[in-house]
């Protein structure tokens, strides 16, 4: 807590010196809304199920103090997935930022970094969740404090320490996520990224993500891996997974996309079988996307389940996600 004072009185300084020398700046904000839904229907053992679906609803505020100084609160909005609960609400940001050229620290409930980028490049988080947020390699926001800044041109670094427990699951404790990556942009639009993060309680976790990414306004792919020893600090389990995702823009307002995950664990010393041999498997999405004005997306898309127990079937959805974004 004392390190976090110390970030907070740092930034209250770095504020009345940003307000002091920018006595032109007039501050502002913007509401933030984000609405994804969808139509699906899924067939598994021969039987056939469809829904309209709220999928989640971002609803918050963004408001520049300064030329550098922002600071952003976020409600998510969603269906828990257990229970008699139909949406349920969750602070996903509450934070305080600042940020010039090169360098910008995040203090509060802010967003993870370690599958940041690779979101970014796979875009379409409305259909669904990057690879690690979707396996809960780590959670997609935390309270903590991170920093980036851009070495170079085409380097930058960042760390984060985060409480480790995601944005649903807010506790105090001594026990910290402490991570850092590095991206490298070597050539016009080519991207690569490494990242680390441990956090230690009875046993130590670790995660090692790597990322390499290509895009131009054609065309974009990128492939991502990531392994994670001792998950929920279990002594002896390790899990991995890759996940490939590209793009094709044939028109401004129209693209087709793929994508292809796989998700493996290993077996525990005493054990037959991977012990999470219930949640391995592949993952397919193949569809296209459609924006008839600025803020509305809608995708038609199929999304195919191959799960690695013999004894669980196959899983075809056929669906289609909207998105509202202003």
């Amino acid at each position: 807590m004392k390190t976090y004072s110390l970030f907070i009185m740092g930034l209250l300084l770095i504020a009345s010196s940003v307000n002091a020398q920018d006595n032109e700046f007039a501050p502002g904000g913007k509401p933030v809304l984000r609405i994804f839904s969808n139509y699906n229907t899924t067939i598994t053992n021969g039987e056939t199920g469809s829904a309209f679906e709220l999928q989640r609803v971002y609803l918050g505020y963004e408001h520049n103090f300064s030329e550098y100084l922002s600071g952003k609160a976020v409600l998510d909005i969603g269906n828990p997935g257990a229970g008699k609960l139909q949406m349920t609400a969750y602070v996903k940001n509450a934070y305080l930022q600042y940020k010039n050229e090169k360098f910008v620290l995040s203090f509060g409930l802010i967003s993870t970094t370690q599958f940041s980028v690779q979101e970014s490049a796979w875009g379409n988080r409305y259909i669904a969740k990057s690879f690690q947020d979707e396996f809960g390699f780590n959670s997609s926001a935390d309270l903590g404090i991170s920093a980036a800044y851009q070495i170079f041109g085409n380097v930058s670094v960042d760390v984060i320490v985060s409480n480790g427990e995601g944005y649903k699951s807010i506790q105090a404790d001594s026990t910290f996520r402490t991570g850092a990556g590095i991206t490298v942009k070597p050539f016009k639009n080519l991207t690569a990224r490494v990242y680390y993060d441990f956090s230690n309680k009875v046993n130590t976790q670790a995660s090692v993500a790597g990322f390499l990414g290509y895009e131009n306004e054609k065309f974009n792919i990128g492939a991502e891996y990531v392994v994670q020893l001792r998950p929920e600090f279990v002594a002896d389990r390790t899990w991995s997974g890759a996940s490939i995702y590209s793009k094709f823009n044939i028109t401004d307002n129209f693209n087709v996309f793929g994508r292809y995950d796989m998700l493996t664990s290993n077996t525990v010393s005493g054990e037959t079988t991977d012990w999470n041999i219930a949640g391995d498997g592949q993952w397919y999405i193949i569809g296209f996307e459609y924006s008839p004005v600025k803020g509305v997306k809608l995708a038609p898309n199929f999304k195919g389940w191959n799960p690695f127990d013999n004894s669980q079937s196959f899983v075809s959805t056929v669906i289609l996600n909207l998105e509202v974004k202003f």
